[in-house]
């Protein structure tokens, strides 16, 4: 038996008109999210070409790092600058180093040449980044420079120039801000030159 639907009823719904939530004056089309760096994009794409290659050693490298960002954005401190990526490369790479030491203590020759394929990977990346890698030479003069300003400015003396040191050198404006450098190094340098 069929449901008897009035005239009025009927047409009454035809007539409605579905209209957007915002007019159309107050909807914003750009995103207040800044680009994504250079390099994470370079990998994003890299991983596509990967996959299709079916390259089981640079995707597994390049899942490895998108992922680390990808939890990075995660926290206080996200991953923003193609500096900061290849800190994270060179952390990566440190970790690929010791676990084919240990693989090779162990006598597990197939997962040292894993290792290596990874360590080569991660390295031509962070050969390609263009972010400017700081030598010694160059660290050392940079931080004699930062300490002599302290001191004669008289803002730092004993055991704590080290870390106020450090502060001063890694800052935002500070003279290393966006280079690539190893924080071991530097700390390293920052003793030898304080000391």
């Amino acid at each position: 038996m069929a449901a008897f639907v009035p005239k009025r009823l009927a047409s009454s719904f035809m007539r409605t008109r579905i209209t957007p939530v915002a007019p159309r004056g107050m909807v914003r089309f750009y995103s207040s999210d800044p680009p994504a760096p250079p390099l994470l994009q370079k990998l994003k794409g890299d991983l596509k070409t990967a996959m299709r290659a079916k390259d089981t050693a640079r995707l597994a490298v390049l899942r490895s790092i998108l992922s680390a960002t990808l939890n990075a954005s995660k926290t206080d401190k996200p991953i923003t600058t193609d500096a900061q990526l290849v800190a994270l490369l060179r952390k990566t790479t440190r970790a690929s180093e010791d676990a084919s030491a240990e693989f090779k203590d162990a006598g597990r020759e197939d997962l040292v040449a894993k290792e290596q394929e990874q360590i080569s990977i991660l390295k031509g990346y962070v050969s390609e980044s263009g972010v400017e890698v700081v030598g010694e030479d160059e660290l050392r003069t940079v931080v004699a420079g930062v300490v002599t300003a302290m001191t004669s400015e008289g803002e730092v003396q004993g055991k704590a120039k080290l870390g106020d040191v450090m502060k001063k050198l890694l800052s935002p404006g500070g003279p290393l801000e966006g280079k690539s450098i190893e924080k071991a190094q530097l700390a390293k340098v920052v003793k030898e030159v304080v000391g």
